[in-house]
């Protein structure tokens, strides 16, 4: 069985759209999306600061 498929994401919309309103839903939206944007950032800087150690300890051999 295989993910989400658009008739979910259909009926999730709707119910975000019964249990929030039409006033809510763009501010949940635009506050998830920042979320996700910081989250993303992090989880990029530490990958970042990994590779950064590997390169040092590949240096110093």
């Amino acid at each position: 069985m295989g993910g989400i498929g658009p008739m979910s994401l259909i009926i999730i919309g709707i119910v975000a759209l019964l249990i929030f309103g039409p006033k809510k839903l763009p501010e949940l939206g635009k506050a998830f999306g920042s979320t996700l944007r910081e989250f993303k950032n992090a989880t990029k800087g530490l990958v970042d600061e990994d590779d950064d150690d590997k390169k040092k300890k590949e240096l110093d051999k």
